[in-house]
């Protein structure tokens, strides 16, 4: 029982679940109180996630902070959570992002509020047990589960009146993608008679079967990152959105496609990882450069930096499956940059909806001249979009170009063309917005970013300086984690 008080991964794991149930029984109306219960209990799970990075052992590539609960013995089925290299940064991104969401919605979100930040609370309760638990069953229990409170922050807190038809569209295409990972993971628990990842990584499947259970776990972990032609979801849905809900779509839940496949995909099917490598390369390909061309063509703000994501997921996907040390590492720190940076776009846009109500982008010219603290935010959040050197997305991309330059030259070239094609979306972007006259005839009311949105903006850039100058901080994490994943292959 004391294992229990003295673990900071189970105490981080509860207690944005106990906070839900605690807010669920403050009075509706007391708004003040509500918000100022979620965002303390955001800020205690992040400083208790804090505590797993600081207690965390570099020199070994177990998993730590490990509990055991017997869930169902006579079935062999246990609730089992850890962490490794490669886990702790997406619950300290989670952790950090949804004090950030919590933040932005503080004036934004007028009805249902109490309940609005329940969802936030049950999401990051989900979202920490999708990269802590170590058991395929419980992971995809999560995995999914994580679709609900978004579905309801979607389509009820959605800006426009398409929100509903987004809200399912998302619910659907996710839902669907993973039935046949649930097929495939019974399949596995009657050959194996576990869903332990811990025991499973010693089994060793038949080349035909690896096959099979490796489409059956891409069609779900696809949808989620999202990989063309299974994108279709994403763009409406951060469209209809509210600004924290896009911050987790984009900051949080593209990644658990990728955590899936270096978690599940990679170890548990190597054959299958390298015989389809060719078709992931096609497809990311086709990604980097459809979506960045798409990109280019798109008039809303949301859906610029929506498809921009999938370019980058592009990359991430090209990272993973070039299968070697520096391409997963940097597909990791892609992953986690992309989590900070599509963020911070996000925000910005959000705090020009909540001054204009608007998201088109022919109404915005000019922001510089009466903006020019968001104009300057703006600035550093675009080039480190591009992935300029000395922003984490450089790392990244640098990273991912070089290890996949070892096993195919024709690859990285096409992958470099995306960095060329990011560049483009994201200076003009910039330029369009903050340069030019002021188009009076829409507003002739601004207002500069406030304290609140300040303090929100401004961490994000300590950090993406952070890793984009001091990258071993986060890369001696996670490397002997890669090590023990690529000699599984």
């Amino acid at each position: 029982m004391l294992q229990i008080f003295f673990n900071p991964l189970i105490f981080t794991s509860l207690t944005p679940l106990i906070g839900a149930l605690i807010l669920y029984l403050i009075p509706a109306t007391n708004l003040q109180l509500c918000r100022l219960f979620a965002l303390y209990i955001s800020c205690i799970t992040f400083i208790a996630s804090l505590f797993i990075w600081l207690q965390f052992d570099l020199s070994t590539s177990f998993f730590q902070f490990v509990y055991t609960f017997n869930w169902l013995q006579h079935w062999n089925l246990y609730y089992t959570i850890g962490v490794d290299g490669i886990s702790i940064f997406f619950i300290l991104l989670t952790t950090f992002l949804i004090i950030l969401c919590i933040l932005i919605s503080w004036t934004s979100v007028k009805v249902l509020v109490k309940e609005y930040l329940i969802c936030f609370l049950i999401l990051e309760f989900c979202l920490i047990q999708v990269f802590s638990v170590l058991d395929l069953l419980f992971f995809y229990i999560f995995f999914e589960s994580v679709l609900i409170p978004m579905f309801l922050v979607v389509g009820i807190w959605g800006s426009r009146t398409r929100k509903i038809r987004a809200a399912y569209q998302f619910f659907l295409y996710t839902l669907v993608g993973s039935l046949l990972m649930l097929i495939g993971l019974v399949f596995i628990y009657f050959q194996a008679g576990t869903t332990d990842i811990q025991l499973l990584w010693q089994i060793s499947f038949s080349d035909f079967r690896q096959l099979i259970l490796w489409i059956a776990f891409f069609s779900s972990f696809a949808v989620k990152i999202p990989m063309i032609p299974f994108h279709i979801w994403l763009p409406e849905a951060h469209a209809e959105a509210p600004t924290a809900g896009s911050v987790i779509l984009a900051g949080i839940l593209l990644k658990m496609g990728g955590f899936g496949f270096l978690r599940f995909s990679l170890p548990l099917f190597p054959f299958a990882s390298i015989f389809f490598a060719p078709l992931i390369f096609s497809l990311s390909l086709i990604a980097v450069i459809y979506a960045s061309l798409t990109t280019l063509r798109q008039i809303d703000l949301k859906k610029i930096i929506a498809y921009s994501s999938v370019s980058h997921m592009g990359f991430v996907t090209i990272g993973i499956f070039s299968l070697t040390l520096q391409g997963i590492e940097g597909s990791v720190i892609l992953m986690l940059s992309h989590g900070l940076v599509s963020s911070a776009l996000f925000l910005c846009v959000g705090i020009l909806y909540d001054r204009h109500r608007t998201r088109i982008i022919k109404y915005y010219n000019g922001l510089i001249q009466v903006m020019p603290i968001f104009g300057s935010f703006f600035l550093f959040f675009s080039f480190a979009n591009l992935g300029f050197p000395g922003t984490s997305s450089f790392i990244g991309e640098f990273l991912v170009l070089f290890g996949t330059f070892k096993i195919s030259i024709f690859v990285t070239f096409i992958a470099a063309l995306g960095m060329i094609f990011g560049a483009a979306y994201s200076i003009w972007l910039f330029n369009r917005i903050i340069f030019g006259v002021i188009k009076v005839q829409y507003f002739t009311l601004f207002q500069d970013i406030s304290r609140r949105e300040f303090w929100i903006l401004f961490p994000l850039i300590l950090l993406i300086l952070w890793m984009g100058l001091y990258p071993n901080s986060f890369l001696d994490t996670i490397h002997f984690s890669i090590v023990n994943l690529m000699e599984q292959l």
